[in-house]
């Protein structure tokens, strides 16, 4: 006896101290905003357009440059002899060796200013603005598409864990059931093929919760990769629904939407989507714009100032100054610009018609959504009505073999229909909660800023 409570102590001591980890569905959510791979990027592109929007203003600025220097020039010469002839008479030159030292400073400062180049600086920082937005809307819609992806991973788990108690209850029914249709036997009460059609009962039974718990792993392991989590991990998951799910369920959210119309006009307003691609094609409306100012004269401004001295302290004794304007004007340029201003207007009619695309798509996904999700509903009543009356008829017949007036096929159909029944309700069920996120989805209204 004292051998086993120690036992039991070790095993209690070891779980306190490697405790499972609770996972929640608002938990799940925070991490997979923080660990997202694809979030992460587009939020590290964004550092990108910033820039090139601060470097677009910075080219209506002008350039400013300054410079200095200083150089040292040391020559020696050596003494040297030289004889020379005068009046027929040689004689003999010496001169001294000699050293010369020169120094010289000098110090700049000028500037060159693109005073107009055919609109093509005001509109790239129109451009760069507009795909700085279009980004910023990118990144809204991925933590949506984050959000959406978490809770369908979620549910998955949840439904799994559901369906697994139901396998589970019905293998204790079975197994029950099995006891007691083998002790009637040894009493003669029913046949031995009754037995048997139990023990088969049993063994489907078995197998189905090997294939659920299979399940389970499965979305367990896909939500856990989908957060970045180490999938051998455990993990506790949530095994019911919460009170705000239970009321979705009661409440049946179809009736906010009735008119899809109004639907797909809520989409287009809201949905950040739609919203960048709208800036995409402002940016390449745009690059249009940039390319037609190749065919416009350009004028630059340039000016300076200037001073050299041999000595520091006369550096700014002499000064110079300059300044000066050039026009560019462009007369043929071997259809380059032609080419530019070409490319540009397909980016632009191509973004037009990926836009045209995009509503349509909205349109048509809203549309399935919405009728996704009243048949959802109708699901629900249907599958809430059949687990009342098969669990009745489950009763009725169970009744019945007990009393002797029932038939062992007629349990094992009953028990079979309320398996699926109760199967079927279950699946309804997150079937509708995750078409009523999938909506607001669509919709563009799926939040996620309470779990930042």
């Amino acid at each position: 006896m004292r051998l086993f409570f120690s036992f039991l102590y070790l095993i209690i001591f070891t779980a306190a101290l490697y405790p499972q980890k609770s996972l929640s569905l608002d938990e799940a959510i925070k991490i997979a905003l923080q660990r997202n791979t694809t979030l992460e990027k587009a939020e590290n592109n964004i550092k990108t357009f910033e820039a090139n929007k601060l470097a677009a203003y910075g080219n209506l600025m002008p350039n400013i440059g300054a410079s200095g220097g200083f150089n040292w020039n040391r020559r020696q010469q050596a003494a040297i002899s030289e004889t020379r002839i005068i009046n027929g008479i040689p004689i003999t030159i010496e001169s001294d060796a000699t050293t010369s030292e020169v120094r010289t400073y000098d110090a700049n400062i000028g500037y060159n200013w693109t005073l107009f180049d055919g609109l093509s600086n005001i509109a790239n920082v129109s451009r760069s603005d507009n795909n700085l937005k279009s980004a910023e809307y990118t990144i809204m819609r991925v933590k949506q598409d984050v959000v959406f992806q978490t809770i369908s991973l979620y549910y998955d788990v949840i439904n799994a864990r559901q369906l697994l108690k139901v396998k589970e209850d019905d293998l204790k029914r079975f197994q029950k059931n099995l006891e007691t249709t083998t002790e009637r036997n040894k009493l003669g009460a029913v046949t031995l093929a009754d037995v048997y059609a139990q023990q088969v009962q049993v063994g489907n039974a078995e197998l189905e919760v090997i294939r659920t718990k299979n399940l389970l792993e499965t979305a367990k392991a896909n939500l856990l990769y989908f957060l970045g989590l180490d999938v051998l991990e455990e993990y506790n998951f949530a095994d019911s629904l919460t009170d705000q799910e239970k009321n979705l369920l009661d409440d049946r959210i179809s009736e906010d939407y009735t008119n899809l119309t109004e639907l797909v006009n809520l989409a287009l307003e809201t949905r950040p989507d739609y919203k960048s691609r709208k800036y995409d094609l402002e940016s390449a409306e745009d690059a249009v714009t940039m390319a037609w100012g190749g065919y416009l004269p350009t004028l630059s401004s340039s000016g300076g100032f200037g001073s050299s001295a041999n000595s520091l302290d006369q550096l700014f004794e002499s000064k110079g100054y300059s300044f000066g304007l050039s026009l560019n004007i462009p007369i043929f340029s071997g259809f380059a610009v032609d080419n530019q201003v070409q490319q540009a207007k397909v980016l632009s009619e191509n973004t037009a018609v990926e836009l045209v695309e995009l509503e349509r798509a909205i349109k048509r996904d809203i549309q399935t959504a919405f009728l996704n999700l009243q048949a959802a509903e109708k699901a629900l009543e249907v599958g809430e009505r059949n687990v009342i009356a098969a669990e009745e008829n489950q009763k009725i017949e169970e009744e019945k073999y007990n009393l002797g007036s029932g038939t062992i096929l007629n349990v094992l159909v009953a028990n079979a229909e309320y398996t699926n029944a109760v199967t079927n309700y279950i699946n309804a069920q997150f079937d509708y909660l995750r078409l009523s996120e999938e909506l607001k989805y669509q919709l563009g209204n799926l939040d996620y800023s309470m779990y930042e």
